[in-house]
C-alpha cells in the first residue's frame, strides 16, 4: 500500500472551505469511503480497508483544516495508524498519528476561534465539539502505543499522561479502565524514581476507581497491588546504598529534603495533576496519605510500612494460595520485602532479627507447599530469600555477641543454627540449577547468574564463620570456603562477562583464594604441636 507521506504529512497552508457541489459531493464520498473503510477493517479485510480510508483522505485533502472535515480526517488518519501498526509497521503508523497531532495543533491555533462565530453544517455528521475532542484523545491515545512499540518510552508515557488528563476533562473514560491506566503509568513514573508523579496516578486511580460502584473482587485486588507495590518500590530506593542508616546525616538530609519539596511542589505537581475541583481535592486526600520524599528515619519508613502492609493484608484477603498461588505467593513476597526495608531503619539489632523472623515465619510454608516441578522459578526465589534472611540475622547476632565480652554456649548455638539454616536454603537454590543428572551447569544462565554467584560467594563466607572448638572440622569449614571461592574466582576467568555481575564479590573471592591457605597452613602446624 502507498505509505503515509503519499497523502498524509505536510499541513495545509491555508484553509479551504468545501464550498459548492463539487466539493460537498466529494466531500459526502469521503464520509462514505471512511465508513466502508471502518467496516472493512473490524471484518479483518485490511487491504480493503486501508484503500477506502486512502481514499477518504484524497477526497479530503484540500479541505482537510475545515471545520466540517478536519474531525472526519483525524479520524481516517487514526484509523490507518492502527492499521500499520497491526501490520507491525510501526513508523508508517508513527507518521500518519503524527501528522493527525499536527494538524489538530494547527486548526486550535490558526482556525477553531472562526468557527465560535459561524460554521457550514451540510453534512449530516459534522462533530460536536466534545466529539472532536475525544477524536484527538484518541489520536493521543495511539500515539502513546507507538511510542512505547519503539521504546521511546518517556514520549509514550507523556502521551498517556495527556490521553488521560483529556480524558477526565471532557469526561469521556470507563472508571476502571481509565484507573488500570493509570496504576500503569505509575509504574514508568517509580522505575524513573519519580514518586511524586507515580502517587499522582495511584491516587487519581484509586478515586476514579471508587466510582465504580460495584465492581468485581479481581478488579478491586488488582488496585490493592499497585497501591502497596508503590509503597514498596518507595522504601526500596532508600535502602539501595545498602549499609547501614547513617544517622549524623539526618539533619543535612532533611535541609535538603525541604528544598527539594518547595522546589517539587510548584513545577512538577502542576505539570501532572489530574481532575479540577472536587476531584482534585479527593485526589489529594489519597495522596496525602502516603510521603513521596524518602524516609530518613524508623517512624518515617514505619508510617509507609504500615500503609503497605494494610494493602497486603487486603490483597491476601483475595488471593488465597487456593485458586491463586501466584498472586498469593506474590503479595507474601512483598510483605517480607516490607519487614526486610523497614529492618533497615530500625536501630536496635534484637528487633531487626524479630523482624527477619517476621520474614523466615512467612516464607517458609511456601516451600512446602509449592512443587518444585511447576514452580521451579519461583521456588527458586523464595529459597534465595529465606536463606539471605538467615545469613542477614547470623551478622546480626554475630554484632550482638561481639558486643559482649563473653558469648555464652547459648548465643553460639544460635548463631550456628542461623548459620547452617542459611547454608541449608543456599544449597537447595544452588542444587536448583543442576541438570537432571545433578551436574552443576559449567555455563550458568544470564538470569541466575548474579543469584548464583552471590549464593556461591555467601556459601563460602558462613563455613569461614562457623563457630567450632574442634580444629579439624575448623579445617574442613575452611577448606569448603576455599572451594566455593575459589570456583566464584576460576569461573570469572573463564566467563569474563561474569566479573561485572559480581565486582565487589570477586575482588574479596581473590583475596580470600590467596589468604585462605596461608591460615590453614598455620592451622595445621598448630595442630602438629598439639
Amino acid at each position: 500500500g502507498p505509505g503515509a507521506g503519499d497523502h498524509a504529512l505536510g499541513l495545509p497552508a491555508e484553509v479551504v472551505e468545501p464550498e459548492g457541489p463539487v466539493a460537498q459531493r466529494a466531500v459526502r464520498l469521503a464520509v462514505i469511503e471512511f465508513h466502508l473503510g471502518v467496516n472493512h477493517i473490524d471484518t479483518e479485510e485490511l487491504s480493503a480497508g486501508e484503500e477506502h480510508l486512502v481514499k477518504c483522505l484524497r477526497l479530503l485533502r484540500r479541505y482537510r483544516l475545515s471545520h466540517d472535515c478536519i474531525s472526519l480526517y483525524i479520524q481516517a488518519q487514526n484509523n490507518l495508524g492502527i492499521l500499520w501498526s497491526e501490520r507491525e509497521e510501526i513508523e508508517t503508523a508513527q507518521a500518519y498519528l503524527e501528522s493527525s497531532e499536527a494538524l489538530y495543533t494547527q486548526y486550535m491555533k490558526e482556525v477553531c476561534y472562526i468557527f465560535v462565530l459561524w460554521h457550514f453544517n451540510f453534512l449530516p455528521e459534522v462533530p460536536t465539539r466534545a466529539e472532536f475532542e475525544k477524536v484527538y484523545t484518541h489520536n493521543l491515545y495511539y500515539l502513546a502505543q507507538v511510542y512505547q512499540h519503539l521504546e521511546m518510552f518517556e514520549k509514550a508515557a507523556h502521551y498517556c499522561h495527556s490521553t488521560l488528563k483529556r480524558q477526565l476533562e471532557h469526561n469521556a473514560y470507563h472508571p476502571i479502565e481509565w484507573a488500570i491506566n493509570a496504576a500503569t503509568l505509575s509504574q514508568f513514573y517509580i522505575n524513573k524514581l519519580c514518586f511524586m508523579e507515580a502517587r499522582h496516578c495511584l491516587s487519581a486511580a484509586n478515586v476514579i476507581f471508587g466510582q465504580t460502584g460495584k465492581i468485581s473482587a479481581t478488579e478491586d485486588s488488582k488496585f490493592t497491588f499497585a497501591l502497596y507495590y508503590l509503597t514498596i518500590i518507595y522504601l526500596f530506593f532508600l535502602q539501595d546504598n545498602i549499609g547501614e542508616l547513617d544517622l549524623d546525616k539526618q539533619s543535612e538530609l532533611r535541609a535538603l529534603r525541604k528544598k527539594e519539596l518547595d522546589e517539587e511542589e510548584s513545577i512538577r505537581k502542576k505539570a501532572v495533576q489530574f481532575g479540577t475541583g472536587e476531584l482534585c481535592d479527593a485526589i489529594s486526600a489519597v495522596e496525602e496519605k502516603v510521603s513521596y520524599l524518602r524516609p530518613l528515619d524508623f517512624e518515617e519508613a514505619r508510617e509507609l510500612f504500615l500503609l503497605g502492609q494494610h494493602y497486603v493484608f487486603e490483597a491476601k484477603e483475595f488471593f488465597q494460595i487456593d485458586g491463586y498461588v501466584t498472586d498469593h505467593i506474590e503479595v507474601v513476597q512483598d510483605h517480607s520485602a516490607l519487614f526486610k526495608v523497614l529492618a533497615f531503619f530500625e536501630t536496635d539489632m534484637e528487633r531487626r532479627c524479630k523482624m527477619h523472623k517476621r520474614r523466615i515465619a512467612m516464607l517458609e510454608p511456601l516451600t512446602v507447599d509449592l512443587n518444585p516441578q511447576y514452580y521451579l522459578l519461583v521456588n527458586r526465589q523464595i529459597q534465595f530469600e529465606i536463606a539471605h534472611a538467615y545469613y542477614d540475622m547470623m551478622d546480626l547476632k554475630v554484632a550482638i555477641a561481639d558486643r559482649l565480652r563473653d558469648p555464652d554456649s547459648h548465643i553460639v548455638k544460635k548463631i550456628n543454627n542461623l548459620n547452617k539454616s542459611a547454608l541449608k536454603y543456599y544449597q537447595l537454590f544452588l542444587d536448583s540449577l543442576r541438570d537432571p543428572n545433578k551436574v552443576f551447569p559449567e555455563h550458568i544462565g544470564e538470569d541466575v547468574l548474579r543469584p548464583a554467584m552471590l549464593a556461591k560467594f555467601r556459601v563460602a563466607r558462613l563455613y569461614g564463620k562457623i563457630i567450632t572448638a574442634d580444629p579439624k572440622k575448623e579445617l574442613e569449614n575452611l577448606a569448603t570456603s576455599l572451594e566455593h571461592y575459589k570456583f566464584i574466582v576460576d569461573y570469572c576467568e573463564k566467563h569474563p562477562e561474569a566479573a561485572q555481575e559480581i565486582e565487589v564479590e570477586l575482588e574479596l573471592s581473590k583475596e580470600m583464594v590467596s589468604l585462605l591457605p596461608t591460615k590453614m597452613e598455620r592451622f595445621r602446624t598448630k595442630m602438629a604441636l598439639t
